[in-house]
């Protein structure tokens, strides 16, 4: 399955408390972050959410 690179780009701050909570469940804690995540339909949900917020690149992964 691959994978994405997720980087949080943009701050919070002004925005719906439902999406800095969705911030926190991809597993972001700073500005600047980045986290790495299977591309499954809940996440590019969550991503799609706060779409204006990150960044959001294809990974490239082993294939097994």
């Amino acid at each position: 399955m691959s994978k994405l690179l997720i980087t949080w780009i943009k701050s919070a701050i002004g925005y719906d408390d439902s999406q800095r909570q969705t911030l926190k469940t991809l597993g972001f804690h700073r500005l600047n972050q980045s986290v790495v995540r299977e591309d499954t339909n809940s996440i590019r949900g969550m991503v799609n959410k706060v779409r204006h917020l990150v960044k959001v690149e294809e990974e490239i992964g082993e294939t097994r």
